[in-house]
């Protein structure tokens, strides 16, 4: 009888999804909790801003410097110590006792989680074959939505309980746990984990060609980073990262609040309204992955898989929020965003897949490009639209800002060609 493939590729995904979610569980809850420690605190709607994107200066900052750590530790020395840190980051914020201790302790955060995603994608390119690694994106991007969904299921009705404080000190403790069992099951390549047998080995390494060698003489690390950061292609997937960021982080950082102010609904409430934008999210990028390997699979076509979805996806999601500008009604609106958030999500898998297909052996430093490049605009995004409200009082203006965004990530997902590999084999 023929020896069936061992399934172990997925455990391993596993572990990097549910680090994706802890992660998000700990960042998102701070969109949540702002008017309670806004009002707690006694800070200005301004500093408010510079709290929330305080997180996405220092992860921007060290996307790259985290993947190039993450390359040369590995994954499971890398994320086990990425987790300890967001978990101490996050239990800072439940026990500062006012802005300044809230900015570091968001910085710390930021530090910690900006390898995760540069090690998850090294990993996914070494765990998973070619025809599945989309998919695992999508999964990947899904845990990520996970987590951000449970933080505004979790979070208000924790702080109408029992305080903004002992929520975050309540949320800290998972990826603790997490971080140990981390470090004690986790293996970085298939050929290092004893229960992954022969035939699952041949499934992993089919159609890929990123281990071969065809004699030439490799260029040396910076000669590689410099033919990235000049590269077209990489500013382009940069450029859509910008835009999918941006738009993202509206919805994780100050839709709940404007629910609040705007439509008078509680903290409660705004966070199952947000979660609704995110379930979208969730949904989109558990699609973008399934519809972008099917369509690879079906057409061989790198550029039609990964950009032609990507730019279909972000050009509907900008059509709809545009619609939502029209409607009045809260669920209507929020409903419409929801399904914008969705077709955002299916660019994701698109992004992820994309930099492995151009990233040779650097992968992890080319997604820390692409996204540091999104998490700076990430960063700015709440500040700018605080600004923004306390300049107009109109956040239907904001609608209009992100339908634009979106329309230029769409805009640059049309130019981007995946086949064009940045590095050496």
């Amino acid at each position: 009888m023929t020896e069936q493939p061992t399934t172990i590729r997925y455990r391993t995904l596993s572990w990097l999804t549910v680090a994706a979610a802890l992660a998000y569980l700990c960042r998102n809850s701070v969109g949540v909790a702002e008017s309670s420690i806004r009002e707690d605190l006694g800070l200005t709607l301004e500093q408010s801003g510079w709290f929330m994107g305080a997180f996405f200066w220092t992860y921007s900052l060290f996307q790259v410097p985290s993947g190039w750590a993450a390359e040369r530790a590995g994954t499971r020395v890398a994320l086990t110590l990425f987790a300890l840190g967001w978990s101490a980051g996050c239990l800072g914020i439940g026990l500062a006792p006012g802005f300044w201790l809230l900015i570091t302790a968001q910085l710390v955060m930021g530090v910690a989680q900006a390898g995760i995603f540069p090690a998850s994608l090294n990993s996914i390119g070494h765990w998973m074959p070619l025809a599945r690694r989309s998919l695992a994106c999508g999964v990947l991007a899904g845990g990520m939505q996970v987590g951000a969904i449970l933080a505004f299921l979790l979070a208000g009705p924790l702080i109408e309980s029992f305080g903004w404080r002992s929520t975050f000190v309540t949320i800290s403790l998972p990826s603790i746990l997490f971080a140990i069992g981390f470090l004690i099951r986790f293996r970085n390549r298939p050929e290092q984990e004893a229960r992954v047998n022969a035939p699952e080995l041949r499934v992993i390494h089919s159609a890929d060609a990123s281990d071969e060698s065809d004699g030439r003489t490799e260029p040396d690390e910076l000669t590689e980073l410099s033919v990235i950061f000049r590269s077209p292609e990489m500013w382009l997937l940069c450029g859509q990262q910008v835009c999918r960021a941006a738009g993202y982080m509206f919805f994780a950082s100050w839709f709940p609040t404007f629910l609040q102010e705007t439509r008078g609904v509680s903290i409660a409430e705004s966070g199952y309204l947000s979660a609704i934008v995110l379930v979208g999210t969730l949904i989109g990028g558990l699609i973008g992955g399934q519809l972008t390997d099917l369509i690879w699979n079906r057409t061989g076509s790198l550029r039609i898989s990964r950009s032609g979805v990507g730019a279909a996806a972000l050009g509907g999601c900008a059509l709809l929020i545009l619609a939502a500008w029209f409607v009045e009604s809260t669920f209507a609106a929020v409903t419409l965003l929801a399904i914008g958030g969705l077709l955002a999500a299916v660019a994701g898998p698109c992004a992820m897949a994309a930099t492995i297909d151009i990233g040779g052996k650097r992968v992890p430093q080319v997604f820390g490009l692409m996204n540091m490049c999104g998490n700076l605009a990430a960063a700015s995004c709440p500040i700018l639209v605080g600004k923004l409200f306390d300049w107009t009082a109109n956040w239907n203006l904001v609608l209009l800002v992100f339908a634009g965004v979106y329309f230029a990530g769409a805009v640059c997902w049309v130019f981007v060609n995946p086949r064009d590999r940045l590095t050496s084999q």
